[in-house]
């Protein structure tokens, strides 16, 4: 991502964190004056969105940083981490919903359907607003804070069916378990997100990435013989990096350059931004880690 894109997403993130928090104020009113939990729970959820994008524009503020000679790599993975944290907060906040549903199913409380439905529909019109705001970016800290909104945006459309019923029925029970199911909603979104954050994190190939493709890429420029020792990860969810040994008989030191340069070139569409690719002439014969362990006995 580059830097005009972090601050068009920052300006969307701060009229998006300016949103939520006017709109958790009014969700919390409306669920202690009309008795709905399900409007405390999505309150709840509101919370955590805006510790989500407070998160989440400090991690794009650093991402913004320049690299030092201590951090060499500069801020990039504090976007990751303000993910995963992000995705840990969500299955917390889950589970206190879930708790509350549970007790709320057991004493059953008087709702006023009318003001809950009222609440919904304006929660409805902000989430929309917001949703707009951070759609569309492929940055996995943007996406964890639209998956926050995402929760919210299909909360809100169920406690407005579930407010409606309360209305015309009655029947309270429907409160506490719209509650679980939106509550099961979030942790599946959330799982999704920690599941990536800690695939990031552990360094392994990016899922979007076709490992084999690259190998084949690269091994198809003119005067590359082979190509080992390769390791593929990610920084964060938008620059991933590639260390590997090319092998070349060419001696020309210009033609190997050129080679350098288009295998950099069709690495792009794989956003392979950093790549460390060392050339030689005999290929080397030690095996690399993955090797090694193979061939270790038991």
């Amino acid at each position: 991502m580059t830097h005009d894109t972090v601050r068009d997403y920052q300006k969307s993130m701060k009229i998006a964190l300016f949103i939520t928090i006017v709109f958790f104020l009014v969700e919390i009113a409306g669920g202690l004056l009309s008795g709905s939990l399900a409007l405390i729970s999505d309150a709840g959820h509101m919370f955590s969105d805006v510790l989500s994008l407070i998160l989440s524009l400090g991690a794009m503020t650093l991402a913004l940083q320049l690299p030092t000679k201590e951090r060499t790599y500069g801020y990039h993975r504090g976007e990751i981490f303000a993910a995963f944290i992000n995705s840990l907060l969500l299955i917390g906040v889950s589970a206190g919903i879930l708790w509350e549903a549970y007790q709320r199913a057991v004493n059953p409380a008087p709702i006023q359907g009318g003001l809950m439905f009222l609440v919904a529909c304006i929660g409805l019109i902000a989430n929309l607003g917001v949703v707009f705001l951070l759609h569309g970016s492929h940055n996995l800290n943007v996406r964890s804070a639209f998956l926050h909104v995402v929760g919210d945006t299909i909360s809100s459309v169920a406690v407005i069916v579930a407010a409606a019923w309360i209305a015309f029925t009655g029947q309270v029970i429907a409160d506490p378990v719209l509650s679980g199911i939106i509550a099961i909603l979030i942790v599946i979104s959330a799982v999704r997100i920690l599941r990536e954050t800690i695939a990031i994190l552990l360094q392994f190939t990016p899922q979007s990435v076709d490992f084999d493709a690259v190998i084949a890429d690269m091994t198809t420029v003119k005067g590359v013989d082979g190509v080992h020792h390769v390791h593929l990860w990610s920084l964060c969810s938008d620059i991933n990096v590639l260390d590997a040994h090319v092998f070349s008989c060419e001696r020309d030191v210009n033609k190997i350059e050129q080679m350098k340069r288009e295998i950099k070139d069709r690495l792009k569409k794989y956003r392979i931004l950093h790549s460390t690719l060392e050339f030689e002439c005999d290929e080397c014969k030690d095996c690399d880690l993955v090797e090694y362990i193979r061939q270790q006995p038991g």
